[in-house]
């Protein structure tokens, strides 16, 4: 039995779904778990002009498949059903949010920008910093833009969890923006 009902829509730079999602028990258990690990990573959190590394932050969106497979095995099929259609709109379930982020999402900013970045990384001097030779790749602000791009899916894909396990804000005050960008 559905202990709610949310209206959602998530619009990636790759991809857009949207519709209802009837949370189940079960549901509302897996989105805790996976609104806990968004809210606590550098994946929500704005990456300054000047702050952190492109490798660590794409290194965080990376770490999320493994954080998603362990939630769904944890919770199995009764999270994962298929969308289908009820009051001329698509009905969505935990389980398919959590792949549609992973490949919808994730998977084509990685697919593209994890090697490139690796090809650069590959012909760092010894006597240059990391920081330092990432800042000269001619791509550092192309995949610094990207990188929030999806940050801010994630950001919403973590605030339709929280509406969906009833939590807290658990996001740093300078990440709460809701979803569509607009801040609280």
């Amino acid at each position: 039995m559905a202990l709610k009902k949310i209206t959602f829509r998530l619009k990636a730079p790759f991809a857009e779904i949207g519709g209802e999602w009837e949370v189940e028990k079960a549901e509302q258990q897996a989105a805790w778990e996976m609104y806990v690990e968004l809210a606590t990573r550098v994946s929500v959190a704005p990456l300054g002009a000047d702050e952190g590394l492109l490798r660590e932050a794409l290194a965080s969106f990376y770490s999320l498949y493994d954080t998603t497979r362990q939630i769904l095995r944890t919770y199995g099929p009764e999270v994962a059903k298929v969308p289908t259609t009820a009051n001329d709109h698509l009905a969505y379930s935990f389980g398919y949010l959590a792949a549609w982020i992973l490949n919808g999402v994730l998977r084509p900013l990685l697919a593209n920008w994890h090697p490139a970045l690796e090809d650069w990384e590959a012909k760092r001097a010894d006597d240059v910093s990391r920081r330092e030779h990432e800042r000269a790749w001619d791509h550092h602000d192309e995949l610094r833009d990207e990188i929030e791009k999806i940050r801010i899916v994630l950001n919403d894909y973590a605030w339709i969890l929280a509406d969906a396990c009833d939590a807290p804000a658990l996001m740093v005050a300078n990440t709460q923006i809701r979803p569509g960008g607009g801040q609280l």
